[in-house]
């Protein structure tokens, strides 16, 4: 059941890419090396400046003898992420599922309800057709939003102006599906409800597949996980392009008055090129100088686009004793206060080093790491029904907002109005500046698959530029990948007796052509309901 990310939902990268005589910098991480990689594929020699002192940026492995290998960062991959799936198969690298074959379980109102399938069940037959209306109509309203230009949408400007609560205000009926849409956004965004333009909430979900692809991890975005880690992918990449990567070189100028664009890092380094690929999230433009100053419309764009704000939590137990008792690890939980809403399990894939996951809302949670902890395991305590979750034996934690070249997680949100204004130049180069990040890609933004997506794309914006591809050779579709498998719908939370569901039907259906209509059945059923 996870995220837009988890970090996976993810994430990467700060980098530049210099290409020598054809010297490109990449602004980067799995963003930057994926289109380095291509580049020198392609007989090009790249140069890539990364700012950490080390490769990998929103992924991050660390090794250590109680967790033996954690993903802090990015870390889930799942069906139709077949690039990032490609990369691994081209390295060795496998992966594995992460476990759902216990109960998953929904704490809500101090109590523990045992479940399967991605979505908890409704007992309530009103919050049921509630719960079915809300998430049918995000993924018919998404249908409309083009995954490559969704300020094209016939509704743009209308969902664009509306705020993500407002929204839930309009089509939800029940506190119960209210409540559970919050915990929706906040999962997957690792925002607020009223911080998200609808508009772009909407098409968010929809490149990820929808409503049940994003949130799932059986057959989802967070069904699989990279046996020792996901950092080994940015490690490969990097060991490829050998000293062609260049650590510890975060760039602060960018000059393009001259033939060659000039790039200078804080540490007095210049170097020269024909085209700068930026594969960084697009407030971090915001520490470069560029010369001459960047257009009216994508400057606007760069101060207007936050980052999401998340703390990854790692606590390890002695045994695995919510198998014990039945369940998976994955837990859904509804309470004020709670410092976590999602968790999975992540113990390593032969049973050892026993392990809970979860996301905490780091603006939400301004306490120590020992107190932090302790709240941790306390719910964890309550929604398994034991003690044993208040003894952990180790703690890993990541604050992704403390992180200079990334600025959050998991990735940059669009505010209501922003998306129509100023989206259209999101990709749209500037001079020899071409653009990549996660943030750019139209399948799976947010997520390593992602990130490689834009990556590639900006590596072949710049080879047709060079006269080395045709326009229409910029755009690929990537084969599937052997681990892909058919998204079953036929989730237990979404099933209605069949005449409930012909009657939710004539409120869920949404016409292209008829949002406000949409609107004001779902009004009007809710007076009919209060």
């Amino acid at each position: 059941m996870l995220w837009s990310c988890i970090l996976s939902r993810i994430n990467y990268i700060v980098s530049y890419i210099v290409i020598a005589n054809f010297q490109i910098y990449i602004v980067i991480n799995i963003f930057g090396l994926s289109a380095a990689k291509l580049l020198k594929a392609s007989g090009l020699d790249p140069v890539v400046l990364e700012a950490r002192d080390r490769v990998g940026g929103r992924t991050f492995t660390v090794q250590n003898k109680e967790a033996k290998w954690v993903d802090l960062g990015g870390a889930y991959i799942g069906p139709t992420q077949n690039r990032i799936l490609r990369l691994a198969k081209e390295y060795g690298i496998k992966t594995y599922k992460v476990n759902e074959q216990e109960n998953l379980v929904h704490y809500v109102n101090g109590k523990s309800y045992p479940f399967k399938g991605s979505l908890p069940p409704m007992w309530n037959p009103i919050a049921l057709m509630d719960f079915n209306n809300l998430f049918r109509t995000m993924d018919k309203m998404g249908e409309e939003i083009p995954r490559d230009a969704p300020w094209r949408a016939p509704h743009a400007e209308e969902w664009d102006k509306m705020t993500m609560q407002e929204l839930f205000e309009k089509l939800c009926w029940t506190r119960t599906a209210r409540r559970f849409a919050t915990l929706f956004v906040n999962v997957n965004v690792t925002s607020e409800p009223h911080e998200v333009s609808a508009l772009w909430f909407l098409w968010y979900v929809k490149q990820c597949g929808g409503t049940m692809r994003i949130f799932s991890t059986t057959n989802g975005g967070q069904e699989r996980k990279f046996v020792g880690g996901a950092n080994q992918v940015s490690q490969c990449m990097a060991r490829e392009l050998g000293d062609r990567v260049k650590l510890q070189s975060p760039v602060y100028r960018i000059d393009q008055t001259g033939d060659m664009v000039v790039v200078e890092t804080v540490d007095k380094q210049t170097y020269k090129a024909k085209y700068v690929i930026v594969a960084t999230p697009p407030a971090l433009n915001l520490k470069m100088h560029f010369n001459p100053e960047l257009p009216p419309l994508r400057n606007q764009l760069i101060n207007r686009v936050p980052m999401g704000s998340v703390i990854k939590c790692m606590v390890y137990y002695r045994e695995n004793f919510w198998r014990k008792k039945g369940y998976c690890g994955s837990m859904v939980i509804e309470e004020e206060g709670a410092p976590i809403g999602l968790t999975l399990d992540d113990t390593k894939p032969d049973g050892t080093v026993p392990c809970i996951m979860g996301l905490v809302q780091s603006f939400k949670q301004l306490l120590s790491l020992h107190l932090l902890l302790r709240r941790i395991c306390e719910i964890y305590s309550k929604v398994l029904g034991t003690d044993e979750a208040l003894h952990p034996v180790h703690y890993e934690e990541k604050n992704w907002c403390e992180e200079e070249y990334s600025g959050g997680c998991y990735t940059a949100y669009f505010p209501p109005g922003i998306l129509t204004q100023f989206g259209r130049v999101l990709r749209e180069p500037v001079g020899k500046l071409y653009f990549a990040g996660t943030e750019t890609a139209t399948e799976w933004s947010g997520y390593m698959e992602g990130a490689v997506q834009a990556g590639e794309r900006a590596a072949r914006e710049v080879m047709c530029a060079m006269g080395k591809l045709q326009p229409n050779q910029i755009w690929q579709p990537e084969p599937e990948n052997d681990v892909r498998e058919v998204l079953m719908h036929q989730i237990t939370s979404w099933l209605l007796i069949k005449k409930n569901e012909q009657s939710v039907e004539k409120h869920s259906e949404v016409s292209r052509h008829e949002s406000k209509t949409l609107f004001t059945i779902n009004d009007t059923v809710k007076k009919i309901i209060l």
